[in-house]
This record gives C-alpha cells, sequence and structure tokens, in this order.
C-alpha cells in the first residue's frame, strides 16, 4: 500500500530553540514570568503535531486540536490556497486544510492517489488516428500475405 506523509521540516524547530533562549533574559526577570516558555513549547507541538498522510484510501489531517480522515470518494475537489496550505473540499462544500501540502506536492498527491488528483506537470497529449488511404491499406493487407 501506498502511503505518503507531508509534514513540516524538522529545521522548524530550530526556531522553538531560539524564542527558548530569547524568552529566557525576560522569563528571569520577575515571578511568573516563566510562563513565556509556553511560547516556544506551543510552536515545537505545532511543527511536530501538523501533518497530513495520504493512502490510496484515505486523507488523514492532524492538526493541532483533531484529526480528520476523509475517503477520496467524499473528497469532490483539491483547492489551491494563495500562499497556504492545500484544502480538501469534501461533497458538501465544506473544506479541510491539509497540513504542510503545498502546490508543489501536487504531483506525489497524484501519484499516491491513484490518480483521484490530477497532476498539473504533465501535458495532456492529443492523439491524432492517421487516415490511411484504402489503396495504401490493401496494399498493406495484400504484401503481409
Amino acid at each position: 500500500m501506498k502511503k505518503l506523509v507531508f509534514r513540516i521540516p524538522a529545521t522548524a524547530l530550530l526556531a522553538a530553540g531560539l524564542i527558548a533562549i530569547c524568552v529566557t533574559p525576560v522569563a528571569w526577570l520577575a515571578p511568573g514570568l516563566q510562563a513565556l516558555y509556553v511560547l516556544p513549547l506551543g510552536y515545537a507541538y505545532w511543527v511536530v503535531r501538523n501533518r497530513t498522510t495520504v493512502t490510496e484510501d484515505e486523507l488523514v489531517a492532524r492538526g493541532v486540536f483533531g484529526t480528520t480522515t476523509l475517503k477520496w470518494s467524499e473528497v469532490k475537489s483539491i483547492r489551491l490556497v494563495q500562499k497556504g496550505w492545500l484544502r480538501a473540499v469534501r461533497e458538501d462544500a465544506s473544506e479541510v486544510t491539509l497540513p504542510a501540502v503545498r502546490f508543489m506536492h501536487l504531483p506525489a498527491l497524484s501519484l499516491v492517489s491513484g490518480g483521484r488528483v490530477p497532476d498539473p506537470t504533465v501535458k495532456e497529449e492529443v492523439v491524432e488516428e492517421e487516415v490511411v488511404p484504402e489503396e495504401v491499406a490493401e496494399e498493406v493487407v495484400e504484401s503481409e500475405k
């Protein structure tokens, strides 16, 4: 079974460490300011938790506060969002955000979904049938005998 997981890159956790370092001088100025350490911890949790798992059968979108599972039969289309993550549009027109999935991931999404999501990078070629005159076709058939 094909499975693909889209995640926020782990290097984003470096930002959480940097935020913790920057908060430290302020956090120890007065009692109770240590609560500022919640900011880098919350950001790190957000980075680790947000992901989209795609299989041949379903999409699973995990956010900070919950998980949404969609069968491919429930997905009407995929909506592209300017400067944001893609969204799966359900049959009832409601949308589910697909964390960490961007436009550049559409070819991989198309491959794993079995073609349910069209790949915009592939050009559809129009195959034209050759029209062969009857006289030439008869000559080819006779020469094969």
